[in-house]
């Protein structure tokens, strides 16, 4: 199969497994990335930042989004109105690859997520990480069977709540998702600005910022 070929059976799948039309997933993608955007997540110092303690920007929006999310996907999919596809439970699997997720995220400031956004407006860094990814990716498809697959481990099956907790799994995404998004409310905000934040804020900004940093390094 060619690459176009290729391509064209990636819009195919989309268009075909009740995502929507190609034009609904492509306005989803303009606001993602306008949220993205907006909040500046995309930028290093935010993702960098939370992996040193200092910038909450970044767990602040994560645990609000997955707090909203994990209650309307939920009874979304409870009533009938989504579905989705669950991945077997490999915990020796889960536990490398976030170690290797984790770690990645720190060294190159970015996700899957934020990483296009960021290609988009011309940053080389990441164009060169978003190789790597893709070469990891081949070299991670091309050698499962024989070489991946025997060290990941047992698999427990797709477990889900619904067939673990039963029927108190209502209450408990419920309960799990509320206390998400006061988790995000109460974590304080702490950024870690860069040279261009910096050069939009007046002198006086400027000078409470310089007191702060020198009243830290007295502590």
């Amino acid at each position: 199969m060619s690459l176009t070929e290729r391509i064209m059976d990636m819009f195919h799948v989309v268009a075909n497994q009740g995502h929507g039309s190609i034009a609904v997933v492509f306005l989803i993608g303009i606001l993602f990335g306008g949220i993205i955007q907006y909040t500046r997540v995309d930028k290093f110092e935010k993702i960098a930042g939370f992996a040193m303690l200092k910038d909450t920007t970044v767990p602040k929006m994560l645990f609000l989004a997955i707090g909203i999310a994990s209650i309307a996907l939920f009874f979304e999919v409870k009533l009938g109105y989504a579905s989705y596809h669950i991945k077997p439970m490999i915990v020796s699997g889960l536990v490398v690859g976030g170690i290797l997720f984790g770690a990645s995220m720190a060294i190159l400031g970015k996700c899957p997520g934020t990483g296009p956004i960021s290609i988009a407006e011309g940053r080389i860094d990441v164009l060169v990480g978003a190789i790597g990814g893709i070469l990891g990716g081949y070299v991670f498809t091309k050698y499962y069977e024989s070489f991946f697959k025997p060290l990941m481990g047992e698999s427990y099956g797709k477990e889900t709540l619904l067939n673990t907790l039963g029927n108190h799994a209502s209450w408990f995404v419920f309960l799990f998702g509320i206390a998400l998004i006061i988790i995000a409310i109460k974590i304080p905000h702490i950024e870690l600005l860069d040279e261009a934040d910096l050069s939009k804020l007046t002198e006086e900004e400027r000078a409470e910022i310089e007191v702060n940093k020198k009243f830290e390094i007295i502590k």
